[in-house]
């Protein structure tokens, strides 16, 4: 049985268009304890269900938002979930304590390339930086927030080959999640998941 079930929240507005994605997703189905949760093509009309989107999350230990940078944000869909899903007196108010304990992180896939996303970058911000409005929402409703996975120059992964390596590290590190296996403590302290050292074994793609 596995140690901790783990639920990937995915949300790609155009999937057929994103080869990175649709590979790190066959991948997860593929990892015994790990859910897959397609939003966009559960809700196509956005009517999120948010009593089963709950109940999901009070039976995961893990959850995991996988998605692309869309200007420097989630896709709409994982907004209006956080909105409708994450009520008070669910996950944060004085009585919102269901997901105290869990843990949270990102799994994303960003068009620019690695180096923009620094101080002295295009975008001026790290990835990390970036992502404040999720670490804090962590922090607001109990989670512990590990550092993002992330793929940088998504759009010539596959051309590159990074492809292959990047899926594999997503799927060792869903595995070691499953197994409660990770340094939590080491891992919310990186600035990129990329950067645990076991995942540097596999060959770095950012």
């Amino acid at each position: 049985m596995p140690e901790k079930r783990v639920l990937v929240l995915y949300a790609h507005p155009s999937p057929h268009r994103s080869e990175v994605n649709q590979q790190l997703i066959r991948a997860a189905k593929q990892v015994e304890g790990v859910t897959v949760v397609d939003l966009y093509h559960d809700y196509p009309t956005y009517q999120i269900n948010i009593d089963l989107e709950q109940q999901r999350l009070l039976e995961h230990d893990v959850i995991i938002f996988q998605f692309p940078l869309y200007w420097y944000s989630t896709p709409a869909m994982l907004k209006e979930w956080q909105d409708l899903v994450l009520e008070y007196g669910f996950a944060y108010g004085q009585e919102g304590t269901a997901l105290h304990g869990k843990v949270f992180f990102c799994s994303l896939s960003a068009g620019g390339k690695a180096e923009a996303y620094q101080t002295d970058g295009y975008n001026h911000f790290t990835i990390r930086e970036i992502l404040h409005p999720l670490e804090q929402m962590a922090k607001m409703t109990g989670m512990q927030y590990l550092a993002p996975l992330s793929l940088f120059s998504a759009r010539t992964a596959r051309d590159d080959g990074r492809v292959a390596s990047h899926v594999q590290k997503w799927r060792w590190l869903l595995q070691q999640l499953v197994a409660d296996n990770i340094d939590y403590d080491q891992a919310s302290t990186l600035a990129k998941l990329n950067h645990y050292p076991a995942l540097q074994t596999i060959e770095d793609d950012a």
